[in-house]
């Protein structure tokens, strides 16, 4: 079924729950009333949001090979065109985790490419925000986002350049998308963004006269972002347009909207207060989450080591001993993390995601059902969209700014104990050490 949605200004695929999350937020942040499903949603379940100005499907296909993607974005793909949407944007991580074999950002574009004619694509991954620049092709990320961290070449950087499943050995993103896509990708290199919105459009319409059919545009400043966002918008005049690339286009078409005052920005947000008990849930490997869990543990919080691999072996018993130990601490008010180990085992790395986060995703279902706990934090990008559907959430929408790049939403989850509480979905590189004490305080001291 067809149907039209004329004040949706944009609808996005994230290629996993913690990225989606991140646009989710700056899109909420930009003044849109924005929800996140689970599923494409279909016009029945749009109804019950009314007022919405944005959606985003919160997806897994950064763990998927290409056929398994394609398989699922063209139909995801055709449905979010059928709702008439300015802007469709397939959501990938600022760190631009993939490769041709799992989570292919080509292979998306390719997909993309066929249900969307665009002149060309637009590719923005920085993220100055999150600390993510891109300067002459070469991606840059700093250690950790919303921390103060070192930052590196994306193929130089401590923890992705040696991430278990699609470690990054080349910083240009237009060499690594070659190895992912046959389609050419030009730039829009730093110097003309420097420079005015004239020279942006002057050089993206000599890349598209070229034949480039991606497009990358670079970013160093926040700033920088109006004019891109201005740049992009102007190409859904044509109709719809399919952009590719981090919440970098949530921001840059944010900004642009709250400058032509399409959308007001929101500038406070309430304060949600002290989660007695929280309870933390973490299929990550990050050395930053393994630092977040180390601190944690050094503040109060418990401990509940899990047996990751015995779990992927569907071994029931350890996931119902884990929300035995969840529920004897959590109803004792102690703040809880439940995790695999992390950086110091790498038991995770190779063992499939999709078990190992609905496992993790059950415990913290059950875990709800049997205490008072009000806020759950689930960490691991490549877990979280498991987990998520393991906890019976439906959508989810953001009701608070902690940390950049992860926002505290609520989620409706019809017949999950899960329905109604505060929910907060990790990446392996959000955050300072303190995360997990910012996210049980509701605030940054």
């Amino acid at each position: 079924m067809s149907y039209k949605q004329s004040n949706i200004l944009l609808a996005f695929y994230g290629d996993d729950f913690t990225g989606s999350t991140d646009a989710l937020e700056f899109l909420s942040r930009a003044g849109a009333r924005t929800a996140l499903f689970i599923e494409p949603p279909t016009v029945e379940l749009l109804k019950k949001y009314p007022g919405l100005n944005a959606f985003g499907v919160a997806g897994k296909t950064r763990a998927m090979s290409p056929a398994a993607m394609e398989e699922t974005l063209l139909p995801a793909f055709e449905k979010l065109q059928q709702t008439g949407a300015r802007h469709v944007h397939y959501k990938v991580c600022s760190t631009f985790d993939s490769s041709p074999a799992i989570g292919s950002i080509g292979k998306a574009i390719d997909t993309g490419a066929a249900v969307f004619k665009n002149r060309a694509i637009p590719l923005l991954v920085a993220a100055p925000v999150l600390g993510r620049y891109c300067l002459f092709g070469n991606l840059f990320a700093r250690m950790g986002i919303g921390s103060n961290g070192n930052i590196y070449r994306l193929d130089r950087h401590p923890s992705m350049s040696r991430h278990p499943v699609t470690p990054a050995d080349e910083s240009d993103l237009r060499l690594h998308l070659s190895k992912q896509t046959s389609k050419k990708t030009g730039l829009v290199d730093i110097l003309q963004v420097s420079a005015s919105a004239e020279a942006i459009n002057r050089e993206w319409e000599h890349q598209v006269q070229a034949g480039f059919e991606i497009v990358l545009v670079d970013a160093l400043y926040q700033e920088q972002l109006l004019r891109i966002g201005e740049l992009i918008d102007a190409q859904a005049r044509a109709g719809t347009l399919f952009s590719v690339g981090s919440s970098g286009i949530e921001m840059a078409l944010g900004q642009y909207w709250n400058h032509t005052n399409i959308l007001q920005p929101v500038r406070s947000w309430q304060d949600p207060g002290t989660a007695a008990p929280l309870l933390v849930v973490a299929g990550s490997c990050s050395p930053v989450t393994a630092a977040q869990i180390r601190y944690a543990i050094a503040a109060g919080f418990e401990e509940i080591l899990i047996d990751a691999a015995a779990i992927c072996n569907n071994d029931d018993l350890s996931v119902d001993t884990s929300i035995r130990k969840a529920l004897a601490c959590l109803n004792n008010g102690k703040h809880v993390i439940v995790h695999t180990g992390g950086a110091a085992q790498q038991q995770t790395a190779n063992l499939p995601a999709a078990l190992l986060g609905t496992a993790l995703g059950k415990i913290a279902r059950e875990a709800a059902a049997g205490s008072t706990v009000k806020r759950l934090v689930i960490a691991g990008g490549d877990t979280s969209s498991y987990a998520a559907r393991a906890m019976g959430i439906e959508a989810v929408e953001m009701i608070a700014a902690l940390v950049p790049g992860a926002p505290l939403c609520k989620a409706t989850a019809p017949g999950s104990p899960v329905h109604g509480l505060e929910v907060n979905f990790k990446g392996g590189q959000v955050g300072g050490d303190n995360y997990f004490e910012v996210l049980m305080k509701g605030r940054i001291d």
